[in-house]
């Protein structure tokens, strides 16, 4: 008897299982909608920041949520046009996991106006959202769906912009990041265009110079330049990076203009500091340009900006070709944070992710788990889809236009 029931249950569970299988196979998408947000951004000193969501809800009720780092406040509306009459029209009513199909058909639609520029933006937000409910509806991951995942925590790069103008306001930063056990650190950029690192030689030297005896030698340290501005050409960038090897710098990032491979690939052969870039760029191709440059030795992905982690995991293919390494250029929403997290999760040849050390709206409210470092690290979590939890009352909170 007791033999029958066990038979009896293993059958029930079996066609259970079928029946949950059949079920998610024929999962279809009802509706995608896109909300552009504008937020204050504190380590920018307030200024208003702006990013647009996706949302992709299936006809089960299953929800996955995106995100791209539209920037600019025109470039998130036409973002949200995109997606709400461009594709949400034409995926709603396909297989919601079929996401890989999705994004070659996404990139088929934009083929006249993209795909780099705006229209490169709304594929990203929407393949992220359909990567978060695919893993929800497996019960997964994402990491787990990318290939499989290598890396239980990824390091924390702590990211924030520089005051060249109040030094003592920096070195106190990063005195702070010291103190709150990040491994890497990196600061940039400046409060201002007219004082900005890389313009005045001696400041910089002096300021590089200060931070390295503030964090002490076990830090690793980067530099992240204007380098779209042009304001170094190649002989000066050539004596700038032999200015900084006594600071020992993981890298400097971004230090000419970053369509310029030509120069990079001379720079990189008249150096010892490692070289990192990729932040601007938009798809496969012009990663794949970047790579066989010879211009780079950390590739910066942003998986809300190069086509979402289907266009990031092909991108990783050719920078595991070549035995780069790869960090995450993330500094927006809590999304793109867990995208990079996965994405670098699930290779080899991943180095870090920038992270925002300050709580941010985009970070600590949109979201009710907010990523936390611990030691310099943040640790993937074992839930399914993304890892996070979007609050939409924050997102109606930050909703425009």
């Amino acid at each position: 008897m007791k033999l029958c029931l066990k038979w009896h249950n293993l059958s029930l569970l079996y066609i259970w299982s079928a029946v949950q299988e059949d079920k998610i196979k024929n999962m279809k998408i009802k509706k995608i909608q896109a909300f552009p947000l504008a937020y204050p951004e504190p380590h920018y000193k307030g200024i208003e920041r702006y990013i647009t969501l996706a949302r992709v809800e299936s006809d089960d009720g299953l929800v996955g949520w995106g995100e791209c780092i539209s920037q600019f406040r025109e470039a998130t509306l036409a973002t949200q046009i995109i997606i709400d009459q461009g594709f949400a029209p034409m995926l709603t009513g396909e297989d919601a996991l079929d996401v890989e199909r999705h994004w070659h058909k996404m990139l088929d639609h934009i083929w006249w106006y993209g795909p780099e520029g705006i229209a490169a933006f709304a594929v990203s937000a929407v393949d992220m959202a359909l990567w978060d409910l695919k893993g929800k509806a497996l019960g997964l991951p994402v990491c787990q769906l990318l290939g499989g995942q290598v890396h239980d925590k990824i390091v924390a790069m702590a990211s924030f912009i520089f005051d060249m103008e109040d030094l003592d306001w920096t070195l106190n930063e990063f005195r702070w990041l010291r103190e709150q056990g990040y491994r890497v650190v990196k600061g940039g950029w400046g409060m201002r265009p007219e004082a900005v690192f890389g313009l005045d030689r001696q400041r910089d030297i002096e300021m590089i110079r200060r931070v390295r005896e503030v964090i002490g030698d076990e830090l690793e340290f980067v530099i992240d330049t204007p380098g779209h501005r042009r304001i170094w050409d190649v002989p000066t960038a050539i004596q700038r990076f032999r200015d900084l090897e006594p600071y020992r710098l993981k890298w400097i990032e971004q230090p000419l203009p970053p369509q310029n491979f030509e120069a990079y690939a001379q720079l990189r052969s008249a150096v010892m500091t490692p070289i990192g870039t990729g932040e601007d760029e938009w798809d496969v191709e012009s990663y794949k340009r970047l790579i066989q440059s010879g211009g780079v030795d950390i590739v910066q992905i942003d998986p809300g900006r190069c086509h979402g982690l289907t266009g990031s995991r092909h991108v990783i293919k050719l920078v595991e070709a070549e035995n780069l390494l790869f960090s995450a250029h993330s500094w927006s929403s809590a999304l793109n944070t867990a995208a990079s997290l996965h994405m670098l999760a699930s290779s080899p040849h991943a180095d870090c992710t920038d992270f925002k050390p300050h709580e941010s709206p985009m970070q600590h409210e949109l979201v009710s788990d907010p990523w936390v470092q611990a030691d310099g690290y943040v640790a993937i979590r074992d839930v399914p889809g993304l890892g996070v939890t979007v609050r939409e009352d924050i997102v109606e909170k930050y909703l425009f236009g």
